[in-house]
């Protein structure tokens, strides 16, 4: 098989669960697949969904999740389903499930993660000749990402772990990964993987950083939630920052000045979800009493996505695909900007399969307003730039 066919994607915009998959199968379907990784619209039966995955793809390994918006050759598009299929011959890929997050244990998920990457190892590719990467699916409302992020980086050791929190458009209901020909809720996917090709993972966010600084002095970290800052009503004191009313938040507020943390040196989006009638704050991220983050303002996101493009280019070479997890209020500030048709054109160019999320992670760390993601180069030469 051509190197450049090793990974083949598809995106079904049928609006009848079983069609859209044979849409989808027809699209992807290899003599030999290692992998089948798909994104999919809540919006579709997906009890319906899930059997027809099972019926067209049958003892192949297969995996995905609900979105907020799907990622694929048709650019960015909702109430679709978008993914891709990975050649055996170029591929060699494990897929495990965590169930019941609300009870999960640490030392658990290291353990299984390890597990999982031990299997791995048994399978045909050669470690010295391969690249190894890591796929996080994870229920976006479990509250659980951090966790389960941290965990399993422990468990894989030095495989770039890369992924993102299923969703359900802006339902915030109930979000779902699907693994093992069913759907499931409370539940973490990882996906272990080497190739001969090789990969880069990567992160893009763009924003400017206002110089007051803000310290969290009451907050709720199990729940997310927020309730004082500087000492103050949580909302009212973030509205003051970012230029806005109280009354006036939305998540159309929220994309357009989220909140950045510091982290060994690098900046990390912690993103709001939503303002609560008590005058809190729900955050798509834990946020403990005592941090300090600061309002950040949106720069020029599709100048920001073109740069991360050529650092792709330097590093691995014209890519063959681009798995992004991209968050949904960068959606949300594209579609207020007038920017999804562009923004989708450079993911068509650049081979992106994936979704709109509720949070994304990249090497163990959960983050949000963020696009993470993991580029496969074409050819099984390493390009250095």
């Amino acid at each position: 098989m051509d190197a450049v066919h090793s990974c083949l994607s598809a995106h079904a915009c049928a609006p009848d669960a079983v069609q859209a998959v044979r849409e989808f199968h027809a699209g992807v379907a290899q003599s030999d697949m290692a992998l089948v990784l798909f994104f999919c619209s809540s919006r579709y039966d997906l009890d319906a969904l899930a059997g027809e995955m099972k019926a067209c793809f049958g003892d192949v390994t297969v995996v995905g999740c609900t979105t907020a918006g799907e990622i694929g050759p048709a650019g960015y598009l909702d109430n679709s389903i978008s993914g891709v299929s990975f050649s055996a011959q170029h591929f060699s890929a494990v897929a495990g499930i965590q169930k019941n997050l609300q009870d999960f244990d640490i030392d658990v998920g290291r353990r299984f993660a390890y597990a999982l990457r031990e299997s791995l190892e048994t399978r045909t590719l050669e470690a010295a000749s391969s690249s190894g990467f890591a796929l996080l699916l994870v229920d976006g409302l479990s509250v659980k990402e951090e966790l389960v992020a941290r965990a399993f980086q422990d468990g894989i050791g030095e495989f770039p772990l890369v992924g993102g929190s299923a969703g359900d458009g802006l339902d915030f209901g109930q979000t779902r990964v699907y693994c093992d020909g069913t759907f499931h809720d409370d539940s973490a996917l990882l996906v272990l993987a080497r190739t001969s090709f090789p990969v880069h993972p990567f992160k893009t966010q763009h924003f400017s950083c206002l110089a007051e600084r803000l310290v969290v002095t009451e907050a709720d970290a199990a729940r997310r939630i927020v309730k004082e800052i500087n000492g103050l009503p949580a909302a009212a004191e973030y509205a003051r920052l970012a230029g806005v009313t109280v009354e006036s938040l939305s998540p159309h507020a929220f994309a357009a000045s989220p909140v950045v943390v510091v982290i060994d040196g690098t900046d990390y989006v912690r993103s709001i979800q939503s303002a609560n009638p008590d005058g809190s704050l729900t955050f798509y991220c834990a946020i403990e009493e005592g941090l300090v983050f600061r309002v950040a303002c949106c720069t020029d996101l599709l100048a920001n996505l073109e740069q991360a493009v050529v650092q792709i280019h330097n590093t691995v070479g014209t890519p063959q695909l681009v798995l992004g997890f991209d968050c949904i209020l960068r959606n949300l500030e594209m579609c207020q900007g007038g920017l999804k048709d562009a923004i989708g054109g450079v993911f068509m160019r650049e081979h992106f399969v994936g979704f709109s999320t509720y949070g994304e992670q990249l090497w163990g760390v959960h983050v949000n307003q963020t696009l993470t993601g993991l580029a496969i180069g074409g050819t099984q030469e390493h390009v250095h730039g």
